[in-house]
Protein backbone atom coordinates (compact mmCIF):
# COMPACT_ATOMS: atom_id res chain seq x y z
CA UNK A 1 0.00 0.00 0.00
CA UNK A 2 1.50 3.13 -0.45
CA UNK A 3 0.20 6.35 1.74
CA UNK A 4 0.28 9.43 -0.10
CA UNK A 5 -1.23 12.66 2.48
CA UNK A 6 -3.00 15.62 1.58
CA UNK A 7 -2.32 18.08 4.40
CA UNK A 8 -3.34 21.97 3.79
CA UNK A 9 -4.49 24.03 1.25
CA UNK A 10 -4.18 21.97 -2.31
CA UNK A 11 -2.40 23.88 -5.21
CA UNK A 12 0.28 22.74 -7.45
CA UNK A 13 2.75 21.21 -5.50
CA UNK A 14 -0.02 19.35 -3.80
CA UNK A 15 -1.43 17.67 -7.45
CA UNK A 16 2.41 17.29 -8.68
CA UNK A 17 3.40 15.46 -5.18
CA UNK A 18 -0.21 13.13 -5.29
CA UNK A 19 0.45 12.36 -9.02
CA UNK A 20 4.06 11.37 -8.22
CA UNK A 21 2.47 9.43 -5.93
CA UNK A 22 0.23 7.33 -7.99
CA UNK A 23 3.01 6.39 -10.45
CA UNK A 24 5.06 5.31 -7.84
CA UNK A 25 2.03 3.07 -6.49
CA UNK A 26 1.41 1.74 -10.18
CA UNK A 27 5.84 1.26 -10.91
CA UNK A 28 5.43 -1.02 -7.23
CA UNK A 29 2.58 -3.00 -8.41
CA UNK A 30 0.72 -1.47 -5.15
CA UNK A 31 -2.17 -3.03 -4.08
CA UNK A 32 -4.28 0.37 -3.41
CA UNK A 33 -3.09 3.86 -2.87
CA UNK A 34 -4.10 5.18 0.63
CA UNK A 35 -4.74 8.98 0.00
CA UNK A 36 -4.98 10.64 3.53
CA UNK A 37 -7.02 14.24 3.49
CA UNK A 38 -6.95 16.81 5.74
CA UNK A 39 -7.29 19.99 4.26
CA UNK A 40 -9.25 23.18 3.85
CA UNK A 41 -9.85 23.26 -0.30
CA UNK A 42 -7.51 24.39 -2.80
CA UNK A 43 -6.92 25.87 -6.18
CA UNK A 44 -9.72 24.35 -8.95
CA UNK A 45 -6.93 23.50 -11.53
CA UNK A 46 -5.00 21.69 -8.97
CA UNK A 47 -8.26 19.70 -7.24
CA UNK A 48 -8.92 18.42 -10.86
CA UNK A 49 -5.73 17.21 -11.79
CA UNK A 50 -5.79 15.29 -8.89
CA UNK A 51 -9.43 13.75 -9.43
CA UNK A 52 -8.34 13.15 -13.33
CA UNK A 53 -5.15 11.05 -11.34
CA UNK A 54 -7.80 9.44 -9.74
CA UNK A 55 -10.20 8.13 -12.57
CA UNK A 56 -7.17 7.29 -14.84
CA UNK A 57 -5.50 5.29 -11.95
CA UNK A 58 -5.10 1.42 -12.50
CA UNK A 59 -4.34 1.18 -8.48
CA UNK A 60 -7.39 1.68 -6.60
CA UNK A 61 -7.79 5.12 -4.62
CA UNK A 62 -9.05 4.64 -0.99
CA UNK A 63 -9.77 8.49 0.08
CA UNK A 64 -9.37 8.57 3.89
CA UNK A 65 -9.89 11.91 5.80
CA UNK A 66 -7.91 11.58 9.23
CA UNK A 67 -6.88 11.99 11.91
CA UNK A 68 -10.05 13.04 14.15
CA UNK A 69 -10.98 16.45 13.68
CA UNK A 70 -9.32 16.87 10.61
CA UNK A 71 -11.87 17.82 7.37
CA UNK A 72 -11.58 17.52 3.78
CA UNK A 73 -13.63 21.06 2.99
CA UNK A 74 -14.34 22.41 -0.57
CA UNK A 75 -11.75 20.45 -3.06
CA UNK A 76 -11.29 17.66 -0.58
CA UNK A 77 -14.79 16.93 -0.93
CA UNK A 78 -14.79 16.45 -4.89
CA UNK A 79 -11.44 14.08 -4.55
CA UNK A 80 -13.13 11.83 -1.86
CA UNK A 81 -16.54 11.92 -4.12
CA UNK A 82 -13.68 10.77 -7.09
CA UNK A 83 -12.07 8.17 -4.83
CA UNK A 84 -12.97 4.31 -5.57
CA UNK A 85 -13.53 3.95 -1.76
CA UNK A 86 -14.27 6.78 0.42
CA UNK A 87 -13.70 6.61 4.33
CA UNK A 88 -13.14 9.07 7.35
CA UNK A 89 -12.25 8.52 10.39
CA UNK A 90 -14.54 9.52 13.68
CA UNK A 91 -14.97 13.13 14.27
CA UNK A 92 -14.33 14.47 11.22
CA UNK A 93 -15.92 16.11 8.51
CA UNK A 94 -16.77 17.36 4.52
CA UNK A 95 -18.76 19.65 2.64
CA UNK A 96 -18.91 23.18 1.78
CA UNK A 97 -17.84 22.63 -1.94
CA UNK A 98 -19.36 26.08 -3.16
CA UNK A 99 -16.74 27.69 -5.81
CA UNK A 100 -15.31 30.77 -4.37
CA UNK A 101 -13.39 33.79 -5.51
CA UNK A 102 -12.20 36.71 -4.71
CA UNK A 103 -14.41 38.58 -1.87
CA UNK A 104 -16.65 35.50 -2.21
CA UNK A 105 -19.55 34.38 -4.48
CA UNK A 106 -21.85 37.21 -5.16
CA UNK A 107 -25.64 36.65 -4.39
CA UNK A 108 -27.52 34.28 -6.80
CA UNK A 109 -30.93 35.37 -8.05
CA UNK A 110 -33.60 34.15 -5.42
CA UNK A 111 -31.06 33.55 -2.49
CA UNK A 112 -31.48 35.72 0.49
CA UNK A 113 -29.13 38.65 1.19
CA UNK A 114 -27.01 38.33 4.68
CA UNK A 115 -28.80 39.18 7.61
CA UNK A 116 -32.50 39.60 5.71
CA UNK A 117 -35.36 38.55 7.18
CA UNK A 118 -38.13 36.13 5.31
CA UNK A 119 -41.14 38.00 4.23
CA UNK A 120 -43.75 37.45 6.93
CA UNK A 121 -46.61 39.64 5.59
CA UNK A 122 -48.04 38.88 2.19
CA UNK A 123 -46.61 42.42 1.06
CA UNK A 124 -43.49 41.85 1.54
CA UNK A 125 -43.18 39.00 -0.77
CA UNK A 126 -40.76 39.65 -3.79
CA UNK A 127 -42.53 40.50 -7.24
CA UNK A 128 -42.57 37.17 -9.77
CA UNK A 129 -39.99 37.44 -12.32
CA UNK A 130 -40.79 37.72 -15.39
CA UNK A 131 -39.36 35.60 -18.62
CA UNK A 132 -37.11 38.39 -19.78
CA UNK A 133 -35.74 38.85 -16.54
CA UNK A 134 -31.76 38.50 -17.15
CA UNK A 135 -28.63 38.06 -14.71
CA UNK A 136 -26.20 40.67 -13.79
CA UNK A 137 -22.94 39.74 -15.37
CA UNK A 138 -21.72 39.53 -11.42
CA UNK A 139 -24.17 37.42 -10.70
CA UNK A 140 -23.82 35.08 -14.13
CA UNK A 141 -20.57 34.44 -13.77
CA UNK A 142 -21.36 33.27 -10.12
CA UNK A 143 -24.08 31.26 -11.47
CA UNK A 144 -22.34 29.71 -14.10
CA UNK A 145 -19.15 28.57 -11.53
CA UNK A 146 -21.71 26.89 -9.06
CA UNK A 147 -23.61 25.16 -12.06
CA UNK A 148 -20.41 23.62 -13.49
CA UNK A 149 -19.16 22.65 -10.18
CA UNK A 150 -22.80 20.80 -9.45
CA UNK A 151 -22.43 19.17 -12.83
CA UNK A 152 -19.14 18.38 -11.78
CA UNK A 153 -19.74 16.78 -8.75
CA UNK A 154 -22.76 14.95 -9.50
CA UNK A 155 -20.82 13.53 -12.41
CA UNK A 156 -18.56 12.46 -9.70
CA UNK A 157 -21.14 10.86 -7.47
CA UNK A 158 -23.32 8.98 -10.35
CA UNK A 159 -19.40 7.66 -11.50
CA UNK A 160 -19.35 6.10 -7.82
CA UNK A 161 -22.80 5.51 -6.88
CA UNK A 162 -23.05 7.79 -3.99
CA UNK A 163 -25.42 10.17 -2.71
CA UNK A 164 -25.80 12.32 -5.76
CA UNK A 165 -28.65 15.10 -4.13
CA UNK A 166 -26.18 15.95 -1.23
CA UNK A 167 -23.76 16.00 -3.67
CA UNK A 168 -25.17 18.87 -5.27
CA UNK A 169 -26.66 20.60 -2.31
CA UNK A 170 -23.04 20.52 -1.06
CA UNK A 171 -22.18 22.98 -3.87
CA UNK A 172 -25.12 24.83 -3.91
CA UNK A 173 -25.40 25.48 0.08
CA UNK A 174 -22.43 24.55 1.39
CA UNK A 175 -23.70 22.16 2.91
CA UNK A 176 -21.27 20.09 5.45
CA UNK A 177 -21.69 16.59 7.24
CA UNK A 178 -19.48 14.61 9.86
CA UNK A 179 -18.48 11.27 9.18
CA UNK A 180 -21.61 9.67 11.03
CA UNK A 181 -23.92 11.73 9.26
CA UNK A 182 -21.94 10.94 5.77
CA UNK A 183 -22.24 7.42 6.15
CA UNK A 184 -25.78 7.09 6.90
CA UNK A 185 -26.61 8.63 3.70
CA UNK A 186 -24.28 7.12 1.21
CA UNK A 187 -21.89 9.72 0.84
CA UNK A 188 -19.06 7.49 2.11
CA UNK A 189 -18.41 4.04 2.33
CA UNK A 190 -16.56 3.19 5.35
CA UNK A 191 -15.80 4.92 9.23
CA UNK A 192 -12.44 3.69 10.35
CA UNK A 193 -10.15 5.04 13.64
CA UNK A 194 -7.47 4.77 12.08
CA UNK A 195 -5.41 3.12 9.07
CA UNK A 196 -4.75 -0.30 10.40
CA UNK A 197 -8.48 -0.43 10.94
CA UNK A 198 -9.35 0.59 7.45
CA UNK A 199 -7.01 -1.62 6.24
CA UNK A 200 -8.85 -4.64 7.61
CA UNK A 201 -11.73 -3.30 6.84
CA UNK A 202 -10.83 -3.41 3.14
CA UNK A 203 -9.83 -6.62 2.59
CA UNK A 204 -12.15 -8.46 0.32
CA UNK A 205 -13.35 -5.21 -0.66
CA UNK A 206 -14.68 -4.87 -4.00
CA UNK A 207 -13.76 -1.95 -6.20
CA UNK A 208 -14.40 -1.42 -9.36
CA UNK A 209 -11.03 -0.54 -12.20
CA UNK A 210 -11.31 0.42 -15.74
CA UNK A 211 -14.74 -1.63 -15.49
CA UNK A 212 -13.90 -4.18 -13.83
CA UNK A 213 -14.70 -5.58 -10.43
CA UNK A 214 -11.98 -6.82 -8.16
CA UNK A 215 -11.88 -7.55 -4.38
CA UNK A 216 -8.75 -5.97 -2.73
CA UNK A 217 -6.33 -7.96 -0.43
CA UNK A 218 -5.38 -6.04 2.81
CA UNK A 219 -3.87 -8.71 5.12
CA UNK A 220 -0.29 -8.80 5.72
CA UNK A 221 0.05 -5.46 3.73
CA UNK A 222 3.54 -3.56 3.46
CA UNK A 223 2.41 0.68 3.92
CA UNK A 224 4.77 2.87 1.82
CA UNK A 225 4.66 5.92 3.35
CA UNK A 226 5.85 8.40 0.33
CA UNK A 227 6.98 11.49 2.16
CA UNK A 228 7.46 15.32 -0.01
CA UNK A 229 10.81 14.98 -1.86
CA UNK A 230 12.94 18.16 -2.49
CA UNK A 231 11.03 19.13 -5.22
CA UNK A 232 7.54 19.08 -4.24
CA UNK A 233 9.12 21.33 -1.34
CA UNK A 234 10.79 23.39 -4.01
CA UNK A 235 7.44 23.90 -5.62
CA UNK A 236 5.77 24.45 -2.67
CA UNK A 237 8.10 27.29 -1.77
CA UNK A 238 7.60 28.72 -5.15
CA UNK A 239 3.88 28.65 -5.43
CA UNK A 240 3.60 30.56 -1.98
CA UNK A 241 2.04 33.61 -2.76
CA UNK A 242 3.88 35.32 -0.23
CA UNK A 243 7.23 34.07 -1.72
CA UNK A 244 5.47 35.66 -5.27
CA UNK A 245 7.17 39.19 -5.06
CA UNK A 246 10.13 38.75 -3.59
CA UNK A 247 11.07 36.35 -6.23
CA UNK A 248 9.49 39.47 -8.68
CA UNK A 249 11.64 41.69 -6.19
CA UNK A 250 14.84 40.31 -7.08
CA UNK A 251 14.37 39.48 -10.83
CA UNK A 252 14.12 42.98 -11.14
CA UNK A 253 16.81 44.10 -9.05
CA UNK A 254 18.86 41.85 -10.47
CA UNK A 255 18.74 42.44 -14.42
CA UNK A 256 18.60 46.00 -13.73
CA UNK A 257 21.73 45.95 -11.46
CA UNK A 258 23.16 43.55 -14.64
CA UNK A 259 22.09 45.96 -17.01
CA UNK A 260 23.81 49.48 -15.73
CA UNK A 261 27.25 47.29 -14.60
CA UNK A 262 27.26 44.88 -17.83
CA UNK A 263 30.06 42.18 -16.99
CA UNK A 264 29.60 41.66 -13.56
CA UNK A 265 27.26 38.62 -14.24
CA UNK A 266 26.19 37.39 -10.68
CA UNK A 267 23.35 39.60 -10.19
CA UNK A 268 22.02 38.88 -13.95
CA UNK A 269 22.30 35.15 -12.97
CA UNK A 270 20.08 35.26 -9.49
CA UNK A 271 17.55 37.84 -11.32
CA UNK A 272 17.20 35.88 -14.32
CA UNK A 273 16.93 32.73 -12.33
CA UNK A 274 14.49 34.56 -9.61
CA UNK A 275 12.28 36.20 -12.58
CA UNK A 276 11.56 32.93 -14.33
CA UNK A 277 10.43 31.10 -11.04
CA UNK A 278 8.27 34.53 -10.17
CA UNK A 279 7.15 33.58 -14.05
CA UNK A 280 6.11 30.22 -13.53
CA UNK A 281 4.39 30.89 -10.07
CA UNK A 282 2.63 33.55 -11.57
CA UNK A 283 1.42 30.84 -14.38
CA UNK A 284 0.25 28.36 -11.92
CA UNK A 285 -1.30 30.96 -9.20
CA UNK A 286 -4.79 32.98 -9.56
CA UNK A 287 -3.72 36.38 -10.24
CA UNK A 288 -4.83 39.94 -10.16
CA UNK A 289 -2.71 41.44 -12.75
CA UNK A 290 -3.56 44.86 -11.60
CA UNK A 291 -1.74 43.84 -8.28
CA UNK A 292 1.20 42.23 -10.26
CA UNK A 293 1.84 45.65 -12.26
CA UNK A 294 1.90 47.51 -9.12
CA UNK A 295 4.65 45.48 -7.59
CA UNK A 296 6.81 45.79 -10.82
CA UNK A 297 6.19 49.67 -10.42
CA UNK A 298 7.32 49.73 -6.68
CA UNK A 299 10.13 47.76 -7.81
CA UNK A 300 11.24 50.16 -10.69
CA UNK A 301 10.11 53.39 -8.45
CA UNK A 302 12.30 52.20 -5.59
CA UNK A 303 15.37 51.67 -8.02
CA UNK A 304 14.77 55.18 -10.01
CA UNK A 305 15.05 56.56 -6.00
CA UNK A 306 18.70 55.58 -6.47
CA UNK A 307 19.76 56.99 -9.87
CA UNK A 308 17.59 59.77 -9.87
CA UNK A 309 17.08 60.98 -6.91
CA UNK A 310 13.79 62.60 -6.00
CA UNK A 311 14.30 63.06 -1.99
CA UNK A 312 11.89 59.99 -0.69
CA UNK A 313 9.14 60.95 -3.35
CA UNK A 314 9.75 58.05 -5.72
CA UNK A 315 11.24 55.73 -3.10
CA UNK A 316 7.92 55.93 -0.61
CA UNK A 317 5.75 56.00 -3.52
CA UNK A 318 7.96 52.44 -4.15
CA UNK A 319 7.18 51.34 -1.05
CA UNK A 320 3.53 52.29 -1.16
CA UNK A 321 2.57 50.49 -4.71
CA UNK A 322 4.53 47.16 -3.63
CA UNK A 323 2.50 47.00 -0.17
CA UNK A 324 -0.82 47.38 -2.30
CA UNK A 325 0.07 44.89 -4.84
CA UNK A 326 1.27 42.24 -2.59
CA UNK A 327 -1.74 42.41 -0.76
CA UNK A 328 -4.41 42.21 -4.06
CA UNK A 329 -1.92 40.04 -6.25
CA UNK A 330 -3.59 36.76 -5.16
CA UNK A 331 -6.94 36.88 -6.81
CA UNK A 332 -9.02 34.18 -4.74
CA UNK A 333 -10.04 34.08 -0.66
CA UNK A 334 -9.34 30.40 -0.47
CA UNK A 335 -7.55 29.46 2.96
CA UNK A 336 -4.22 29.44 2.37
CA UNK A 337 -3.56 31.26 -0.71
CA UNK A 338 -3.89 34.57 1.30
CA UNK A 339 -1.17 37.33 1.44
CA UNK A 340 0.20 37.20 4.78
CA UNK A 341 -0.27 40.99 5.97
CA UNK A 342 2.41 41.05 8.55
CA UNK A 343 5.05 39.07 6.20
CA UNK A 344 4.33 41.89 2.88
CA UNK A 345 4.95 44.67 6.42
CA UNK A 346 7.86 43.40 7.14
CA UNK A 347 9.45 43.07 4.13
CA UNK A 348 8.17 46.72 2.98
CA UNK A 349 9.57 48.17 6.22
CA UNK A 350 13.19 46.57 5.07
CA UNK A 351 12.59 48.61 1.40
CA UNK A 352 11.65 51.58 3.08
CA UNK A 353 14.84 51.42 5.04
CA UNK A 354 16.92 50.77 2.12
CA UNK A 355 15.26 53.64 0.23
CA UNK A 356 15.69 55.51 3.58
CA UNK A 357 19.73 54.97 3.62
CA UNK A 358 19.73 56.19 0.05
CA UNK A 359 18.45 59.10 0.46
CA UNK A 360 20.80 59.42 3.35
CA UNK A 361 23.47 59.01 1.52
CA UNK A 362 22.67 61.60 -0.94
CA UNK A 363 22.09 64.01 1.41
CA UNK A 364 25.44 63.67 2.65
CA UNK A 365 27.13 63.31 -0.53
CA UNK A 366 25.49 66.86 -1.75
CA UNK A 367 26.97 68.45 1.43
CA UNK A 368 30.76 67.23 1.03
CA UNK A 369 32.83 69.17 -1.06
CA UNK A 370 33.92 68.27 -4.19
CA UNK A 371 37.36 65.70 -4.28
CA UNK A 372 37.48 64.79 -8.12
CA UNK A 373 37.34 66.22 -11.12
CA UNK A 374 37.95 69.73 -13.25
CA UNK A 375 35.50 71.48 -10.65
CA UNK A 376 38.00 70.16 -7.75
CA UNK A 377 40.65 72.25 -9.03
CA UNK A 378 38.93 75.75 -8.79
CA UNK A 379 40.14 76.90 -5.12
CA UNK A 380 43.15 74.68 -5.22
CA UNK A 381 47.02 75.88 -4.16
CA UNK A 382 50.25 75.44 -5.81
CA UNK A 383 53.21 76.55 -6.52
CA UNK A 384 54.72 78.48 -9.12
CA UNK A 385 57.67 76.39 -11.17
CA UNK A 386 59.03 78.82 -13.45
CA UNK A 387 57.83 81.88 -15.29
CA UNK A 388 58.47 83.96 -18.61
CA UNK A 389 57.02 86.71 -20.97
CA UNK A 390 54.61 84.33 -22.57
CA UNK A 391 53.39 81.92 -19.81
CA UNK A 392 54.08 80.16 -16.28
CA UNK A 393 54.65 76.79 -15.20
CA UNK A 394 53.08 75.78 -11.55
CA UNK A 395 52.22 73.03 -9.89
CA UNK A 396 48.94 72.18 -8.27
CA UNK A 397 48.13 68.36 -6.83
CA UNK A 398 51.69 67.20 -8.05
CA UNK A 399 50.87 67.79 -11.46
CA UNK A 400 52.33 70.77 -14.04
CA UNK A 401 50.23 73.07 -15.01
CA UNK A 402 50.71 76.14 -17.18
CA UNK A 403 48.82 79.17 -15.85
CA UNK A 404 48.22 82.41 -16.62
CA UNK A 405 47.71 85.11 -13.99
CA UNK A 406 46.79 89.33 -14.47
CA UNK A 407 49.33 89.53 -11.79
CA UNK A 408 53.11 89.11 -11.80
CA UNK A 409 54.17 85.79 -10.42
CA UNK A 410 58.06 84.80 -9.19
CA UNK A 411 59.01 80.89 -9.06
CA UNK A 412 57.99 79.46 -5.50
CA UNK A 413 55.00 81.86 -4.77
CA UNK A 414 52.17 80.03 -3.67
CA UNK A 415 48.98 80.68 -5.78
CA UNK A 416 45.72 79.94 -6.06
CA UNK A 417 43.63 78.29 -8.97
CA UNK A 418 40.44 80.78 -9.91
CA UNK A 419 39.52 78.87 -12.84
CA UNK A 420 40.57 77.06 -15.76
CA UNK A 421 40.23 77.15 -19.53
CA UNK A 422 41.65 74.17 -21.47
CA UNK A 423 45.01 73.00 -20.14
CA UNK A 424 45.69 76.42 -19.11
CA UNK A 425 44.91 77.48 -15.40
CA UNK A 426 44.02 80.82 -14.07
CA UNK A 427 45.62 81.97 -10.85
CA UNK A 428 46.45 84.54 -8.36
CA UNK A 429 48.98 85.00 -5.81
CA UNK A 430 47.79 83.58 -2.64
CA UNK A 431 48.31 85.32 0.75
CA UNK A 432 45.96 84.67 2.89
CA UNK A 433 46.02 80.57 2.68
CA UNK A 434 48.21 78.40 5.30
CA UNK A 435 47.23 75.68 3.07
CA UNK A 436 50.65 73.59 2.04
CA UNK A 437 50.99 73.45 -1.76
CA UNK A 438 50.58 70.04 -3.46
Amino acid sequence: VVEVTISGPIGPATSDYVLRGFTEASNRGAELILLKIDTPGGLDTAMRDIIQGIISSSVPVVSYVSPSGARAASAGTYILYASHVAAMAPATTLGAATPVAIGGMPDLPGSPSPGSQEPSEEKDKPEEATEDETLKPADAMSAKAVNDAAAYIRGLAQLRGRNIEWAEEAVRSASSLSAEEAIEINVIDLIAEDSSELLAMLHDYPVTIAGLERKLSTQAVTVHSMEPDWRSKLLSVITDPNILPILMTLGMLGLIYEMLNPGFVLPGVIGGICLLLALYAAQVLPLNYAGLALILLGVLFMVGEAFAPSFGALGMGGVIAFVIGSIILIDTDLPGFGVSIPFISTFAVVNALFVFSIITMIVKARSRPIVSGSEELVGSVGEVLLTDEHSNRVRVHSENWQARSNTALRPGQRIRVIGREGLTLIVEPDTSSTEEPS
